[in-house]
């Protein structure tokens, strides 16, 4: 069967994505065969039960990975099969991360940090770019302190204009609500939202929280490596029916 196109939409995209560990009677199927598009300008939720390959398949279409077969795709450039040297250029000037764990050097102020991605690619900063994202995340008034002078909501709101200094094509988001509590959560989420709605930006994130994948556009459900399931303007009550459906799957039939 032909592959779908990658149209000029497609931010990201899988096709028969595999990822595999271990060998012979011991191989873990992470993956198997996973076809799925990301479209530009929207925020995607990545879900699943634990063990699923949602955390895998990000790994993999970030470039952070590398797939035991199939292809990944960042627009229409394939980084499946990329060497070390073009993976590592590509991450740097066309994806952004956030992480769970903020990542901040504590020896540099909240400025220093959101503007590390650009010294260390000799790139200039450009200030009104800046400006829009320190205004959007709430930041203006905390560029001069130092991460142990910022609470976790606010470190994350610093690893987030990081991400996005370098008006990257796509944000991975990993977790990025798993250390903060549910008031700093919520802030954090709507920012995300908003670079997406007002800045124009692309997000795909893993989450286990189905209030946290209510943010976003759309969640993409994941099942034993899988694609299992698509909801569109989600929802919590819709996140959690689709997870409730993936659980009934896996249970034994009642004899």
């Amino acid at each position: 069967m032909p592959s779908t196109p990658i149209t000029s939409t497609t931010a990201v995209s899988a096709r028969r994505l595999t990822k595999v560990y271990g060998q012979g009677e011991a191989a873990v199927h992470a993956l198997a065969g996973v076809d799925v598009d990301f479209q530009a300008g929207a925020f995607t939720a990545i879900m699943g039960p634990s063990g699923s390959g949602k955390s895998t398949l990000m790994h993999l279409l970030a470039g952070l990975d590398v797939a035991s077969g199939g292809q990944a795709f960042l627009g229409t450039t394939e980084i499946t099969g990329l060497d070390d040297n073009a993976l590592t250029r590509l991450r740097r000037d066309r994806v952004g991360f956030v992480f769970q764990s903020f990542n901040l050097l504590p020896m540099f102020t909240a400025r220093q940090n959101i503007l590390l991605p650009l010294e260390l690619a000799g790139a200039p900063v450009d200030e009104a770019w800046l400006g829009t994202l320190t205004a959007t995340l709430g930041l203006d008034d905390r560029l001069t302190h130092r991460p142990s002078e910022l609470s976790g909501g606010q470190q994350q709101r610093v690893a987030i204009a990081r991400a996005l200094i370098a008006k990257p094509e796509v944000i991975f988001a990993d977790e990025p609500t798993g250390n903060l509590d549910s008031r700093a959560g919520a802030q954090v989420l709507s920012f995300l939202r908003r670079s997406v709605r007002e800045l124009g930006r692309t997000i795909i994130m893993v989450t286990h929280d189905p209030s946290a994948a209510a943010y976003a556009d759309r969640v993409v459900l994941l099942a034993d490596g899988r694609i299992a399931g698509d909801i569109s303007d989600p929802t919590p009550e819709s996140v959690l029916a689709g997870l409730d459906a993936l659980r009934s799957l896996d249970e034994p039939a009642v004899r």
